[in-house]
Formats: structure tokens, sequence, C-alpha cells
């Protein structure tokens, strides 16, 4: 048979690959990827990886950056064969459900931004949390999760988990006696999220770390609020880290996708769930995701320019009751967030005085920011959780986790402050003069 190789077709890199043979070999181990080819970035710095790793010119033609693999499958020759035989096939080219270089070559970025070994991309956040942790959990076993998490999730574990003979203790992502004494005989997974929503709560992932590693238990954060500009999770002890890429790892608002990034081993777990739930990323949707991430540094500190400089504005305005910005020192987590986070968010939260009505009017007045869900585009977006993110919840239940009447969540684009500043000065002097008039 030919042996027909292409552009990333490990079979040349067999000494630093998973190859034939190995499971005959006690000294066998994995090696990171599977990438394209070994082309690390001409530098350590986060912009530098941003821009360069994982991101291969065109052999054939010279085109600057990493073409997109439009094919559904690859011809097999014996490399592919044997893969298969040999329990292997994820560092080979078979079909773009299994792997496809251009999911290849931005796992490659991603797994360079995390610090991680691999990484696997997936067509929405939620299709990476799902497999991610249904892979690390057995039958009959047990997660302790934050109470606070994204809607998804929340039903993922209370839904899904029932059917599945699965449970789920959520407790308060502060109280670290808690989270230890809801640790079961059957508990294999901790779940939690680097920075919560809407509240925007710090998490002490080195804390979690410490309790999931002697209690042995594995910890998967959901680093969505927090990119590797801005915190590197693995570095502090968590086994694998997931993103809903649609957000600032992407940046755009123009594409759904997810990854899940760690060691090899157990990327290597988490692969076949993939396969079964179909949860793969298209190619041009690869093209895409490695493009928003060239520009992730840069575009996180325009994010934390701009979202500083609102959240000392809003923190001043009268009529602005709450600020949450882990970079103020008026947020509860102001010092974990020094601590750990070495970029800040483009987050911020906000209570203002006439309870969910006046924030109806204020979303009405501005003019910058899209009144959307989602978060971290380069355009500023603000919803409000009552009728969002928290819209199932009764009054009550937002009340017991912290949502007061009145709260505003707003994901600071790329704009200028002092634009930003001036449509939110505008905006609140209109909707409270109104008020003020209509009781006149």
């Amino acid at each position: 048979m030919t042996d027909h190789k292409i552009l990333g077709d490990t079979a040349s890199k067999t000494p630093n690959r998973t190859t034939g043979g190995w499971l005959n070999d006690l000294n066998r181990a994995r090696g990171a990827g599977p990438f394209l080819a070994d082309h690390p970035a001409p530098g350590t710095g986060l912009s530098t990886m941003a821009v360069h790793a994982g991101t291969h010119d065109d052999p054939r033609t010279g085109a600057v950056g990493t073409p997109i693999y439009q094919a559904s499958t690859f011809v097999l020759n014996d490399h592919q064969y044997q893969s298969v035989e040999d329990g292997f096939a994820r560092d080979r080219f078979i079909y773009s459900r299994y792997g496809n270089p251009s999911q290849w070559a931005v796992q490659e970025k991603l797994a360079a931004l995390e610090g991680a070994e691999s990484a696997i991309v997936f067509s929405s956040g939620m299709a990476a949390i799902t497999s991610t942790v249904l892979a690390l959990m057995d039958k009959g076993a047990h997660v302790v999760a934050s109470s606070d998490l994204y809607g998804g999730t929340f039903n993922l574990f209370n839904q899904e988990f029932p059917t599945l003979g699965m449970s789920c203790t959520m407790v308060d992502s502060y109280d670290f006696a808690a989270i230890e004494a809801a640790i079961q005989p059957n508990t294999q997974l901790m779940y939690f999220e680097a920075i919560t929503n809407p509240l925007l709560k710090i998490i002490d992932i080195p804390r979690l770390a410490e309790i999931a590693k002697r209690r042995n238990v594995r910890l998967v954060v959901d680093a969505t609020f927090a990119p590797p500009i801005a915190m590197r999770t693995l570095e502090h002890g968590v086994d694998v880290v997931v993103h809903s890429a649609s957000k600032y790892l992407n940046g755009h608002s123009d594409l759904i996708a997810g990854v899940a990034a760690g060691p090899r081993k157990l990327i290597d777990m988490i692969w076949p769930r993939l396969l079964n739930y179909g949860g793969s990323l298209d190619p041009h949707a690869c093209f895409l995701l490695e493009r928003g991430l060239k520009t992730l540094a840069v575009r996180m500190r325009a994010h934390e320019e701009s979202a500083l400089a609102l959240a000392q504005y809003l923190e001043s305005h009268p009529k602005v009751k709450k600020v949450f910005y882990p970079f103020l020192p008026s947020h509860p987590d102001y010092a974990t967030a020094k601590r750990l986070l070495k970029n800040g968010t483009g987050n911020i939260t906000f209570v203002i005085e006439g309870g969910d009505a006046a924030a109806l009017r204020l979303v009405d007045a501005l003019r910058i920011p899209k009144q959307a869900t989602s978060l971290g585009g380069v355009e500023s977006l603000i919803s409000l959780p009552f009728n969002t993110s928290q819209a199932t919840f009764t009054t009550r239940q937002r009340a017991d986790v912290g949502i007061d009447p009145g709260c505003v969540r707003l994901s600071v684009g790329i704009e200028d402050a002092a634009d930003l500043i001036a449509d939110f000065k505008n905006a609140l002097g209109a909707i409270y003069a109104t008020k003020e008039n209509a009781h006149a």
C-alpha cells in the first residue's frame, strides 16, 4: 500500500509519539499533542504564543497562516490502519470527527497558552463540559460542585445526572469546610468555576486543588471568565481546565466552541466521549478560533483597561448601589484576585437603585453596549440576570445567591473607556431624571 503522508502525519515523529507496539512496552509514554508538527512559538511570552504557537504556513503555497482543511475524510494507509489496531488512532488523520489538521493547529495553540500537554476543541462549551465530566466519572459516582454554576452545567448535574445514576452536591465555593465535608466515598470529581457568574467571585483554586489531591479526587475548573492570559489554571493544581471558547478565547461573537486542556492521559480519556457524543468542531470554526486567539493577549489588556476605568466610575455614581469588579479594592475577593490573576477581566456586575424596572430602562438608554447574552467579545454586551442567566430562579433563589433587584451584568468590550463612561453617564442621568419627573 502506498505510504501517503500529509502535513502533520505523526508517523514521521514516532520517537516522540505514541507508536505501534507500545502496548507491549513497559516504558511506554504518551507524547504531548497530537499536534501538526513540533512547532513551538519563537518565544515564551503569552502574546507571542497566542500569535505563533500551532499556526502553520501552507507548505505548498507559502500562504501565511494555517489553511482550512475542509475535508471530512483522509486517504488511509498502513499507518492509519496500524493506529486503529494498536490504540493510537487519535494520533492519525482518519476522519474529521476523530481529528483534522485545522483542529490540531488550534489545539496546539490552546495547549501552549494553558501550559498543557494536550487539548481538544469541541462544538460548544457544553460539549466540552459534558464530555469531560462524563469521561472522568463512573456510573454511580458523585461530584461536588459550586452552588453558583453556569446554567447549562447546573442542568447537566441536576437533570441529566439522575438519569445516568450519578449525583451531585452543590456547595458554597467560599466554604472549604463544607466542600470537604461534601466529599463521599463515591466522589470522583470536584467541579468549580474560576470566576463565577454574575457576581464575579474569585475562587481560591489552590485551596480546592489541595483538598482534591489529599482526598484523591480530580478537580475540573471552568475558566471561561479567566482565559490563560489572566490565569493559567493548570498551574494551580487543576487536573483539567474547560472553557466556552465562544467567549474571550475567540473574542468576536461569531463562533460557538469549547475546549478541554490538561495532561495527555486525561485528554485521551475525554477524546472517546467527543467521538461518541459527536461534539467535534468543524474546520472553518477552527480557523475562526485560531484567528481570534492570535489577539487574545492584546484584547485582554484592552478589556481590563476599559473595565477598570468604568468600574471606578460606576462605583462613584450616587445611583449605583454596588459594583462587583475583582480589581476594585472594594471587591470581597480583591486579595485573591491580585494573588491568582495576572490580568483583570472585562466583566463588571453592578446594582442600581430602582430595582429591575430601573435596570430595564438603563439597558434601553445605553447606546454602546448591545443587549445580548454571552461575554468576551470586542463589543460591550449587557444583560440582566433576572430575565436571562437566572430567569428560571425565583426572587428568593436569586436573593439567596446574592443577586439583588437592579442587578446588571456587563461584558466590557475594547471600546475606549472615555466613550463607555460618557454613555453610562448619559444613560443613568436620563433614566433617573425621567423617574424623578414622573413623580414631580
